[in-house]
């Protein structure tokens, strides 16, 4: 697949692929820790509660990291600098879960690990669009999607094959491999992307801020206000993906296959994202985004009735297509209802206001659980969903001039 750039720099389009490659060598670290987490969290006594905080303060930070690294993006010449940092503390950290010895480590590992992914969120994702003309943006983050979501693949395979023999601290310092090599390429393959200078930006925001407002002015528009209320209500919903690897073993799977599970979804995911993202730039990526929510709502509600572990084996296949068709399309709408000068500052209210709520959801799906048992979380997160797909159509209605 080709992604042509508006920059005639060479550096613009080799991004989109170096972007790509380090998706998928950090994904791969990650998921290899991620699926067996919860059965470690288990053995060190642990349970739905602790899951809860530790993955709800740990998008918190990972929030406030991503709200600041937008605005800063927007004011900075240099980001490589932000991103390759975020690669390198997020995989420095990753192996010292092979020495946690209580449930309150693994809470601070996975705390510096989203605070490093919070501060290289909307540095790349604006190198990106700055790489690739608009009506590609669809193409290229499902393209740098498909890779992350392939190394999610790469991830619990590892992680399966090394299980057995190694036990769980061992695929926890094998996670190192791949992220060193990530560490590399983000270091020596990543260009900066050609941008006005410092001078140039503020003579045009000095022009803009005299002139009447449009809609690459610095206030963000209403479109994607509309967006953000629409996702926020689904983020309440949207609690970590281990809850329901967490509710696979209430059913009867065995911890051995846990990682065989985010292995089934991220087929679908990654076989997905692409041509989603293709689609999202032929047709309306509202309508794609809410078809997402319908799926997600769907997996959930089969979740909660748990009929038969087939079933769940089934459904987590499906929870791929969720993935595939809102991750790379919600970026690129929320790209596109912006001016060029606010790209990092709607990315990092969208990524702050969305983290936030998952924090929340993480909390609630943990606490529903608790209080009232594994189904009715379930429940919940898909009635928002479906929700929450309804808003996501509604475009605001343009404003009528020129009426007495």
């Amino acid at each position: 697949m080709s992604v042509p750039s508006s920059d005639p720099q060479p550096s613009a389009a080799r991004n989109i692929y170096v972007f790509g490659i380090t998706s998928f060598l950090n994904d791969t670290a990650t998921e290899m820790a991620y699926w067996v987490l919860p059965a470690f969290l288990v053995s060190l006594g642990a349970g739905p509660a602790q899951l809860g905080l530790i993955e709800g303060l740990a998008e918190s930070v990972a929030s406030f990291a991503k709200l600041f690294s937008g605005y800063l993006t927007d004011r900075i010449d240099r980001r490589k600098p932000l991103v390759v940092a975020g690669y390198f503390v997020a995989n420095a950290v990753k192996p010292l879960l092979a020495l946690a010895g209580a449930w309150w480590h693994i809470l601070l590992i996975r705390f510096s690990d989203r605070l490093a992914k919070g501060v290289r969120g909307a540095p790349r994702d604006v190198m990106v669009a700055e790489s690739v003309p608009k009506e590609r943006l669809g193409s290229a983050y499902g393209l740098i999607q498909s890779m992350d979501s392939a190394g999610a693949i790469a991830g619990p395979l590892a992680a399966l094959l090394l299980l057995a023999r190694y036990g769980i601290r061992g695929v926890f310092w094998a996670a190192a491999i791949p992220g060193a090599l990530c560490v590399m390429v983000a270091l020596f393959g990543i260009r900066e992307t050609k941008r006005k200078s410092s001078a140039d930006r503020d003579s045009l925001l000095a022009q803009k801020a005299s002139s009447v407002p449009s809609a690459g002015s610095a206030a963000l528009p209403g479109s994607f206000y509309m967006v953000l209320v629409a996702v926020t209500l689904f983020s309440l919903g949207n609690s970590s993906d281990m809850f329901l690897v967490m509710r696979a073993q209430n059913v009867g799977i065995r911890v051995a296959l846990a990682p065989l599970l985010g292995l089934v979804f991220n087929i679908t995911y990654t076989l997905g994202s692409w041509p989603a993202g293709w689609f999202s730039d032929h047709f309306s990526r509202r309508w794609i985004a809410a078809a997402g929510y319908l799926i997600f709502a769907g997996v959930y509600f089969v979740f909660g009735r748990a009929p038969s572990t087939l079933a769940i084996w089934i459904t987590m296949a499906v929870y791929g297509l969720y993935y595939a068709l809102t991750q790379p399309v919600l970026k690129a709408l929320v790209v596109e209802t912006v001016g060029e000068d606010v790209r990092g500052r709607a990315l990092g209210v969208y990524f702050f206001v969305t983290s936030v709520a998952t924090l929340a959801a993480s909390l609630i799906t943990g606490e529903l659980w608790k209080l009232y048992g594994a189904g009715v979380p379930f429940y919940f997160s898909a009635g928002l969903a479906t929700v929450s797909a309804t808003l996501l159509v509604i475009k605001p209605e343009p404003a009528v001039r020129g009426k007495s």
